[in-house]
């Protein structure tokens, strides 16, 4: 829903090239670029997907990742005590602060700094980060690379292309 409202009145930013609008939006999102290349914190996903959507909002060119894509996740903690719910449907991305139960993917994670290595690892490792016991992934796991895929994609859109396995 926020998308689409921001899209609306956004529409005259569509005017302007792809790289100023990737230029405004890592003005706007400086929050999520603090939590990417520094230190992560519990604040982590919930910025992750805020700078997801104003990028669908801003962007046409990242806005192409969700064009006829639909796809249900679940991100929660092992405790359960946070559990954060993405729905892609009609190229748009809502998202609740609740579990869904019909998830095509669920990650369940130990803390933010997992997630963060799950989302961001070189090739995205998910063997790594689950062997490690830090990540547990069900579901489809092409829904899995595809939201990794986007999470990068943001990021190096945010001009940090090149990030590392945090220790």
């Amino acid at each position: 829903m926020a998308s689409r409202i921001k899209r609306t009145m956004l529409s005259p930013m569509y005017l302007l090239p792809d790289r100023a609008v990737d230029f405004a939006t890592g003005l706007w999102l400086s929050g999520l670029t603090k939590e990417i290349f520094g230190e992560v914190t519990d604040k982590f996903l919930e910025l992750l997907l805020s700078g997801m959507d104003w990028a669908f909002a801003l962007s046409k060119g990242y806005r192409k990742n969700i064009e006829g894509f639909e796809g249900k996740y679940l991100f929660r903690t092992a405790d359960n005590i946070v559990a954060t719910s993405v729905v892609f449907k009609g190229s748009n991305m809502d998202v609740y602060d609740n579990a869904i139960d019909d998830w095509d993917a669920r990650v369940t994670f130990k803390n933010a700094k997992a997630l963060w290595s799950f989302l961001f690892s070189q090739n995205q490792d998910i063997l790594n980060s689950i062997l490690a016991n830090e990540v547990e992934v069900d579901g489809n796991l092409n829904y899995i690379y595809k939201f990794g895929f986007m999470a990068r994609d943001l990021a190096k859109r945010l001009g940090m292309g090149n990030l590392k396995r945090r220790g």
